[in-house]
């Protein structure tokens, strides 16, 4: 009887060599293994380190889901982040209420892993009304420092606008230095659009002062007070600054004047209606992008806001804004006509899906 020779796995006879070389493969196989299972513990273990608290006392503190998203970011991933948020957006009344400052945060965390915009903004999500893109451009605002940013403010959003100049990714980049230099300069409204003025593209300029506006009026439901709102004259600063800023101004002010009137509709509609003329549709339009937010994009209550307007100049430019923001904030174009449909004048009809059309084409 001939010596017994060992079989490979696949049956034909081997070397005392080979088969030395197949356990080493087996051996190296099951390392491997061995350290994906490791490696996916570690990260089950990470994930589950981090709870959600903000419930009971909790549930309404912005400092509370600020830390939760922030670690969240940090110790898995911008994705993690948005899946979570997603999932409670439809639950929470101050999740939903809150979603735009909430992505801030995300955003602002997330540029401490990519420091330049175009790696921070390849993570990112639009949901929201693209808070998350505004964040990132926070916080490279903070890591550069203020002569830094202001140095090179023409160069960091210019990838993007090379990529697709004045689209929404552009937008939001230029939107977010206004952001990122009202944190530099300590919420110090008319300096930092003093310095926005330093971008040498007039489109970008208004950008960034609508970034600035915008900050300044997220004063309560963020971490800081702004210096510039006055609760005894709602319309300030738009009736103090300058007449190139005018528009942009009170096209985000009314957010603040609804907190001052207890988010009585009717009384903005009449104070935009005592504004400058050539500011009144602009005011209009910010009360529709209200109307949409403070519902969270319901149709049914959007449409019953906007027709609290008295005249048809009132409801069109509401609808204009509302129209706009269903698109912005969801990024989709699906419940925008919607709301188109909703309406029982034809004429708002048309303008409103004129203007999703054109809107939503431009994203």
């Amino acid at each position: 009887m001939g010596a017994f020779r060992p079989r490979s796995i696949r049956g034909g006879p081997t070397t005392l060599s080979n088969m030395r070389k197949s356990l080493i493969q087996i051996l190296i196989i099951a390392i491997v293994v061995g350290g994906i299972f490791y490696l996916h513990g570690k990260k089950e273990e990470k994930a589950a380190a981090i709870r959600f608290n903000c419930t009971e006392e909790k549930a309404n503190n912005f400092d509370c889901y600020r830390s939760y998203y922030s670690n969240m970011v940090k110790n898995n991933s911008v994705a993690d982040a948005f899946e979570d948020l997603k999932s409670r957006y439809e639950k929470s009344d101050y999740v939903s209420s809150q979603c735009h400052q909430i992505v801030h945060v995300i955003g602002f965390e997330a540029s401490k892993k990519w420091r330049t915009v175009t790696q921070a903004y390849k993570e990112g999500d639009s949901f929201c009304w693209s808070g998350y893109y505004h964040g990132v451009l926070e916080g490279i605002a903070n890591q550069n420092g203020y002569k830094n940013f202001v140095k090179n403010i023409n160069e960091i959003c210019k990838p993007l606008a090379e990529t697709r100049r004045y689209s929404f990714d552009h937008y939001n980049c230029v939107h977010g230095l206004g952001h990122g230099i009202m944190a530099l300069k300590d919420d110090e409204l008319f300096q930092s659009l003093d310095i926005c003025d330093g971008l040498n593209d007039s489109w970008e300029r208004t950008s960034c002062w609508s970034g600035a506006f915008m900050e300044n009026v997220m004063m309560d439901s963020r971490y800081h007070t702004a210096k510039y709102l006055k609760p005894e004259d709602p319309l300030y600063p738009c009736n103090a600054v300058g007449k190139q800023y005018k528009e942009t101004c009170y096209l985000m002010q009314t957010s603040y004047i609804l907190t001052v009137v207890n988010s009585n509709f009717s009384k903005v509609f009449e104070l935009c209606s005592g504004i400058e003329p050539e500011y009144r549709n602009i005011c209009y339009q910010s009360l529709g992008r209200d109307a949409s937010g403070r519902s969270t994009s319901n149709v049914k209550q959007t449409v019953e806001t906007c027709y609290l307007g008295k005249n048809y100049d009132q409801r069109a430019n509401c609808i204009i804004g509302a129209v706009k923001d269903f698109i912005s904030y969801l990024h989709s174009d699906t419940r925008a006509k919607e709301l188109c449909a909703a309406l029982d004048d034809k004429n708002l009809q048309d303008v409103c899906m004129s203007t999703a059309e054109s809107y939503y084409n431009n994203l």
